[in-house]
């Protein structure tokens, strides 16, 4: 999932006094065509074309929408899961339980489970690897943050020991930034996985051309801006074997070229196509396509305390204001079609204690009140943004359908589009007034968006906003964290509508997808971890 680029103030998210940090850190920004009458199966090579937004392949200091398809394929996590909240599936562990408490972890190791190079999955390649994670202190970092120890008993046993209650523990370790990594090798290419690691580790450059994971794909190579390689693991060592001699993943920002590509055969998925192309895809016997709901969503994120900020972004009244002068339904059918829904604050619609809290409405009446109240009728403000298409939604589109709707809640917007760097490098730069990012999830529990969204302490949107921790928020994490079921889902819900109340977070939409292969392609799936499941995908025999 990309994130919102990391400012220089730089937390990526964390019960009161030295608590606070550790619990509410757990967790949870051209090819050669294959032909469209591939042979399929282990000799065959497909190609996706999708925007690429990698910055590193390091699978512990990413944190992308590519970057899941990567260490999806590459590294093999303990664990795996296929829906939000959904049922757990073995993967290199083939058995796991935790204590009573939910402070204690242990996962037993697949004995068949093997790294590319035919080397054992071992215990101290678990310890070593969410160690590293952990010390790294890079971007997915926040998944090991309150992991008190890492035992590694025998060859075969993993006990992770947590400071306070964790639920979400075994939902946090599907995610791919929790991927094993052969330590041994990695270790001898500089990887440092000790508390001195963020200072000491310099593989990451290695990583960029070599990988080391246990997955069904080796990295085969990477140029920027141009493609990714993967080659078939020869060593995997699960039961379903990989489905492709090769992977590319082809770097094609644009919808109308992804389909134009797609017709003539140059790639075999295309993975971001926009709504206005679905008449063609559906009338083209050559392309197989679907529309399918996501969990994916594209939110505006306010920076009251960003530079450049007027004052007025500091009142929550101007803040819901805001939220109440987006035109939704408009946004919607602008940008997809309106094959999208509403989506009430930073939790998707489908994720534990989303259910019901209350969707936003275009209200701009409501919306000039409440500016007049605050003392910023007429309030002007710039929106910076990314100029590109993700899930289907064009953001200078979306923006020039948001200013319409703001004009006439009497908001002046002025649009900023900037290209996806210079962008980055703004928002690093201490955050922005106001822009659009997108999110996907790391893993089916909801806390990773209390943890990323929310003020409670630690979380990376504090410092984005300008604005302080929240007391609260940072408690009712603590305590989602040491419940399940209903009790869990009450408390969820209650961080949402904190969240909703905080307006700093607006949601715009959560757009469906439109998955189109060529027809000699089955199994193009959507994932809610892996943003597309390499292991679904297959040629026609």
């Amino acid at each position: 999932m990309q994130r919102a680029p990391q400012s220089n103030r730089r937390p990526r998210r964390h019960r009161a006094a030295v608590a606070i940090a550790a619990v509410t850190s757990f967790a949870g920004l051209a090819a050669c065509s294959a032909p469209p009458t591939s042979s399929g199966g282990q000799s065959g090579e497909i190609i996706l074309g999708r925007t690429m937004d990698v910055t590193t392949l390091d699978p512990e200091r990413s944190l992308c929408d590519s970057c899941q398809i990567y260490n999806g394929a590459v590294y093999d996590t303990l664990l795996s899961a296929t829906t939000a909240g959904g049922k757990l599936e073995p993967l290199l562990a083939d058995k796991w339980e935790a204590n009573a408490g939910n402070t204690k972890f242990t996962f037993h190791l697949d004995p068949k489970a093997v790294f590319s190079d035919g080397s054992p999955v071992e215990a101290k390649d678990v310890k070593w690897s969410f160690e590293r994670l952990k010390n790294l202190q890079g971007s997915p970092s926040y998944f090991m943050a309150g992991v008190k120890s890492v035992d590694a008993p025998d060859a075969r046993t993993v006990v992770v020991n947590t400071e306070y209650p964790n639920s979400a523990f075994f939902n946090i370790v599907t995610a791919g930034y929790t991927g094993i990594v052969n330590s041994d090798v990695a270790a001898k290419n500089g990887a440092t996985a000790d508390a001195k690691a963020a200072k000491t580790d310099s593989a990451e450059q290695w990583f960029m051309k070599h990988s080391a994971g246990a997955g069904q794909y080796t990295l085969e190579s990477y140029k920027q801006g141009s493609e990714l390689v993967l080659k078939r693991n020869a060593h995997y060592w699960g039961a379903q074997k990989p489905n492709f001699s090769k992977v590319v993943i082809k770097d094609v920002p644009d919808s109308s070229t992804q389909l134009q590509q797609l017709q003539q055969g140059d790639i075999d998925v295309a993975m971001q196509l926009s709504f206005d192309t679905l008449g063609t895809v559906r009338s083209d016997p050559n392309i197989t396509s679907k529309v399918a709901p996501t969990y994916n969503f594209v939110y505006l994120g306010l920076g009251p305390g960003a530079p450049g900020a007027p004052a007025a972004l500091k009142d929550v009244r101007v803040r819901k204001a805001l939220r109440m002068a987006i035109d939704y339904d408009s946004v919607i059918n602008a940008t997809v079609d309106g094959k999208g829904k509403k989506q009430a604050t930073g939790v998707p619609n489908g994720f534990e204690g989303s259910e019901d809290l209350p969707l936003p409405s275009f209200d701009p009446a409501g919306a000039k009140k409440l500016l007049a109240e605050a003392g910023a009728s007429h309030l002007k403000l710039t929106a910076t943004y990314p100029t590109f298409t993700i899930y289907g939604v064009n953001f200078t589109t979306m923006f020039q359908s948001i200013q319409q709707g703001m004009k006439k809640a009497g908001v002046d917007l002025k649009l900023n589009p900037l290209d996806y760097t210079a962008w980055a490098d703004k928002f690093g730069n201490g955050g922005l007034p106001l822009t659009a990012v997108y999110f996907a999830p790391d893993h089916p529990d909801t806390v990773q968006y209390f943890q990323y969204f929310s003020r409670a302490k630690g979380a990376p949107w504090i410092a984005a906003s300008g604005l302080k921790a929240d007391t609260r928020q940072t408690d009712l994490m603590v305590k989602s964290l040491s419940q399940t079921g209903a009790a869990r889902a009450k408390t969820y819900a209650a961080l949402g509508q904190s969240m909703i109340d905080d307006s700093i977070i607006l949601p715009v939409l959560n757009p469906q997808v439109v998955l189109a292969s060529g027809k000699n392609v089955v199994g193009d799936n959507y994932h809610v971890t892996r943003n597309i499941d390499l292991r679904q995908l297959k040629f026609k025999k």
